[in-house]
């Protein structure tokens, strides 16, 4: 004779931990509802609530208020919570103070792609008007980048982040550059460093992006000194190489009496960097229409330029007086 057993039989008979975990996650329902539960709590004022710990502050350097954030802001932000949650779960007082770098150019690149937008010439806005629309700027992305923070489940004082953009955080910044002047730290010398003509400012590495572009020839220019004929007196000599490298140790050119020369004067740039209508340049006949198109200029060929004329012509270096 055999018995027959339903899975509920068989289910009565193991014995498994009874919890009151949720079969599923779902964390996209219960994540909001435990950060909600830590804000109603108000779970930072809470931790702070018992005296007489040491203090442990961990010196967090501020994201920048320009955009959401990114992973690097995640991984950055997670792993510094871990530390003060360790810290603060082994008997320490872990006050985190968020904090936003509110200042750069950056910022007021945004406000300046609105304005040309807009068909507005920066120059002609006010500058408090635009410090203003900075501030704003700023403090948009410092607002949602709390909220996203937040979101990671990183716990800190929220509610009063420090701003560098805000007057005692300015203040501070003076009286600090205040103690160097008088203690003899600051002082003037010479440096060279990345400049922008377009903002007026110098610019951090970090701010330039270098257009990379492989060449392995360039046109260079050799301004005449002294010439047999008095035609190409204040004319430049247009040399082509393939060796760039070699041009601060160049002494000399080279010409030939089986090569056509010409020389040329400058109708119309383009540009306006490079040679400029007025001049007159020394080329190789057969190369000069090619060369003038690619520096986008027109030209126009005044006269013949024969070997004899350039026999024992001198002229400067290109970098005489760098």
């Amino acid at each position: 004779m055999t018995a027959t057993y339903d899975a509920e039989f068989f289910k009565t008979t193991v014995f498994l931990p009874k919890t009151e975990f949720p079969m599923r996650g779902d964390l996209p329902q219960r994540e909001p509802e435990a950060l909600e539960r830590w804000r109603t709590m108000d779970l930072y004022a809470r931790l702070r609530e018992k005296t007489g710990r040491r203090q442990w502050t961990l010196h967090d350097g501020p994201p920048y208020a320009n955009g959401n954030i990114h992973i690097g802001h995640a991984l950055n932000k997670i792993l510094k919570d871990v530390i003060n949650r360790t810290m603060q779960m082994t008997g320490r007082d872990a006050d985190y103070v968020p904090g936003w770098d509110c200042h750069g150019l950056p910022i007021e690149w945004k406000i300046e792609e609105k304005y040309r937008a807009e068909g507005r010439d920066k120059d002609s806005v006010p500058i408090l008007e635009f410090r203003r629309e900075c501030r704003e700027f700023a403090q948009h992305w410092v607002d949602v980048q709390a909220v996203e923070f937040q979101r990671l489940g990183v716990v800190g004082n929220w509610k009063d982040p420090y701003l560098t953009m805000t007057k005692p955080a300015e203040a501070q910044i003076a009286r600090e550059i205040h103690k160097f002047l008088m203690n003899g730290g600051l002082y003037k010398g010479v440096k060279p460093v990345l400049w922008s003509t377009v903002e007026k400012t110098a610019l951090a590495e970090a701010e330039v992006e270098y257009h990379e572009h492989k060449s392995i020839t360039i046109w260079v220019k050799f301004p005449v000194v002294k010439a047999a004929a008095p035609e190409i007196d204040g004319a430049s000599v247009v040399i082509w190489t393939t060796t760039p490298w070699t041009i601060p140790g160049n002494r000399a050119i080279s010409f030939s009496d089986r090569i056509a020369y010409g020389l040329f004067e400058v109708t119309a740039a383009e540009n306006d960097f490079g040679p400029q209508p007025g001049e007159k340049l020394i080329f190789a006949d057969a190369l000069a229409e090619e060369c003038f198109a690619k520096a986008k200029l027109e030209f126009k060929r005044l006269s013949e330029v024969k070997a004899s004329d350039l026999e024992g012509m001198v002229c400067a270096h290109p970098l005489k007086g760098l």
